[in-house]
């Protein structure tokens, strides 16, 4: 039986477990997208785990969402991110920098061009977004034309070599949670009538030219995708026939031959069941509120190869060391999730070395 604790090769990683550190949102990047003065010692506190996938980090401008989130499309962006990835890999750790266009999930007040956000179509989200002057409602997007659709692919493209540039050892394209991609497979916010929208076919189109084009720039064996099927975050509806969407999906993807697949998991069992069969490589489960007690289960069971942890990750920057010993968790403190310095951020306490387990 597989475990926690046996090695896995992801592309061209050997990794020493089955955990991994999900994607984590933090709001603290300078303004200009270039990571915070703290984000080296953040991430690379966490190299134990082995995999690490980090923060949504736009691919370009209009693709930013949230304030003082990261980006990759500039060079002050690259070198930001070379002392991220130098900093993890001293640690023997290894990092994906996870690529994110926000969409419609936007708002002028976060960005410094301040336009309007852009979309499949022009659909506001029912979903309210935080700003400097408080939260306020997601406003109407514009829908992207045929060409800055074409446009959008390619800064997918560049953003992953970028990252590559920044010396990251992978990507991670987004499609889920609300964001760019997922607003294209979902019917209720894609009402295209062109060959982005409509049909199955259509809706998940443009997922496949961004997976397309990011493989084919920097590697399939350096290329991860996040999936959510099912979730309505960002005011998202897939509507009853959603798992045949994913099912056809994840078959288009299979024939990318990617690094790894990443299911944000929202209860569909028998849909996750299916992915697992019709995904020939390296699966991830993220499986919402698991209990601890059940962290391993999947990859025991086969439904999964590896396990990533957010919050747990979060605040505890030796997570493994603790799930080894048995020893007890730091609590996440909610008021520094976002933004902030280095409060919550890189003071959570670790384990005293005697605690540590030997090799």
């Amino acid at each position: 039986m597989t475990t926690l604790w046996d090695p896995i090769r992801i592309g061209r990683m050997n990794l020493p477990h089955r955990l991994a550190m999900s994607p984590l949102t933090r709001s603290r990047a300078l303004p200009d997208g270039t990571p915070g003065e703290f984000a080296a010692e953040y991430y690379s506190q966490r190299a134990s785990l082995g995999l690490l996938i980090s923060e949504g980090t736009q691919p370009s401008e209009d693709g930013q969402g949230f304030l003082n989130s990261p980006g990759i499309h500039t060079d002050a962006h690259v070198a930001g991110w070379r002392q991220i990835t130098d900093a993890v890999h001293a640690e023997g750790g290894h990092l994906f920098i996870q690529i994110m266009h926000a969409g419609r999930m936007s708002h002028p007040d976060n960005t410094l061009h301040g336009r309007q956000a852009v979309a499949p179509s022009a659909i506001a989200p029912d979903a309210q977004i935080y700003t400097p002057t408080g939260i306020q409602q997601a406003l109407q997007p514009r829908a992207l034309s045929l060409d800055e659709i074409q446009a959008t692919v390619e800064d997918f493209r560049l953003a992953a070599a970028r990252a590559i540039a920044a010396g990251a050892d992978g990507v991670e394209i987004h499609a889920a949670n609300g964001y760019l991609i997922q607003q294209f497979l979902s019917p209720n916010a894609n009402t295209r009538e062109d060959r982005y929208g409509g049909s199955i076919a259509n809706r998940i189109r443009f997922a496949l030219e961004v997976a397309t084009a990011v493989a084919g720039e920097i590697g399939a064996d350096r290329t991860g995708i996040r999936l959510s099927p099912g979730s309505r975050l960002g005011g998202i509806d897939e509507g009853k026939n959603y798992g045949e969407l994913y099912r056809t999906l994840v078959a288009e993807l299979a024939q990318l031959d990617l690094a790894y697949l990443h299911v944000a998991h929202n209860g569909d069992e028998p849909l996750l069941k299916d992915i697992r069969a019709l995904w020939p490589g390296v699966l991830l489960v993220n499986r919402v509120n698991r209990p601890l007690e059940l962290i391993g289960q999947d990859v025991e069971s086969g439904l999964a190869d590896v396990s990533p942890v957010g919050r747990w990750a979060l605040s505890n920057p030796d997570f493994v060391q603790r799930l080894r010993t048995g020893q007890p968790l730091n609590e996440p403190d909610p008021q520094t999730f976002y933004g902030g310095g280095a409060r919550g951020y890189t003071d959570y306490p670790r384990l005293p070395d005697r605690m540590q387990p030997a090799g």
